[in-house]
C-alpha cells in the first residue's frame, strides 16, 4: 500500500515523501470480537514474527492486526534500507524526530483501524521503534491531530509500548495544550514496559518517556520495569500485558 506522507510546508512549498507500506498480517479472534489492536514490529522486522507470538496469547476476543514498515534508508544505519516506521538518526536527548515519518505510519495505522465496527475498542501496541509509534499516535489522538494539523480519527482505549521511547518529547506539552486534549489524554490508559538491561533502548528513556506523559496529562499511564531483560520481550511481560488488555478494555468475564 502507498501513501504519500502528510505535506509539509516550507517557505509556501508542499514537500511530500511517497511511502510504501510492507505486508499486513490479520490474527483474528478465536471468540468473540470485542477489541483491535494494530501491533508495530521493531526496525528491521516485520508484522509476520509478532502476528506469529500474538496468536499464542490467551487473548480470544481480540484482532490483532500486524502491519509491515516502508522499506526506506535508515540514518542510524548510514542510510543503509531497513523496514522502518520513520528515520532516526542516533537515540539522544537532542536528536531530530522525523516528523514527517512520524505522521504517515501514525495515520497508517489509523487508517488500519478505521474499517472496525464502531462498538469494538481500539488499542495500538509496540516494540522499540513501533513502540515509539504506538507512543507518538497516542500525543496526535490526545491532540485530535498529527503534527502537520490534519484530523487524528481514531477513537483509542488502550496504548501498550514494549521497550520503546517517546518522540518529540520536548514540544509534548505544547502539542497537549486545551481542556479537550488535556480530557482524551487523562482518559487514554498506555502500559509502558522496559528492560533494565537494555543496551539497544537504554532503560532510561523507556522511563523518562513515562515521567514525561505523566507529567503531561496522560495520568493513566503505567510503566514497568524488569531486571535483567534486554532488548527483547519475555514470558513475564507479556503476562503483564494480556492482564492490562483484559483489565482496560473489558474484555474480563465476558463470553469466550
Amino acid at each position: 500500500m502507498s501513501f504519500a506522507g502528510p505535506s509539509l510546508a516550507s517557505g509556501g512549498k508542499t514537500v511530500r515523501r511517497a511511502i510504501e507500506f510492507g505486508r499486513t498480517y490479520v490474527v483474528k479472534p478465536k471468540g468473540k470480537h470485542l477489541a483491535t489492536v494494530v501491533w508495530l514490529h521493531g526496525l528491521g522486522d516485520n508484522g509476520s514474527s509478532w502476528s506469529q507470538l500474538l496468536e499464542t496469547l490467551p487473548l480470544p476476543n481480540i484482532k490483532w492486526i500486524c502491519p509491515t514498515a516502508p522499506t526506506q534508508p535508515v540514518t542510524i544505519f548510514g542510510g543503509f534500507p531497513s523496514t522502518a516506521w520513520f528515520d532516526v538518526g542516533d537515540l539522544s536527548e537532542d536528536a531530530p524526530d522525523d516528523i514527517e515519518g512520524l505522521d504517515a505510519a501514525a495515520a497508517h495505522v489509523a487508517n488500519l483501524l478505521s474499517t472496525e465496527p464502531f462498538d469494538i475498542r481500539l488499542g495500538i501496541g509496540g516494540f522499540s521503534m513501533g513502540a515509539a509509534t504506538a507512543m507518538y499516535s497516542a500525543t496526535c489522538f490526545a491532540a485530535g491531530k498529527y503534527s502537520d494539523g490534519s484530523a487524528y480519527p481514531a477513537n483509542l482505549s488502550a496504548i501498550v509500548g514494549l521497550s520503546g521511547w517517546l518522540p518529540c518529547s520536548k514540544t509534548l506539552s505544547k502539542k497537549i495544550g486545551g481542556d479537550e486534549a488535556a480530557r482524551r489524554a487523562a482518559s487514554l490508559p498506555m502500559l509502558l514496559c522496559h528492560g533494565k538491561g537494555d543496551d539497544v533502548v537504554p532503560y532510561k528513556f523507556g522511563e523518562k518517556s513515562s515521567r514525561v506523559l505523566v507529567s503531561t496529562g496522560f495520568q493513566d499511564a503505567t510503566f514497568k520495569a524488569y531486571n535483567g531483560l534486554g532488548h527483547y520481550t519475555s514470558p513475564e511481560e507479556m503476562n503483564e500485558v494480556c492482564a492490562w488488555l483484559t483489565s482496560k478494555l473489558g474484555l474480563g468475564g465476558r463470553s469466550p
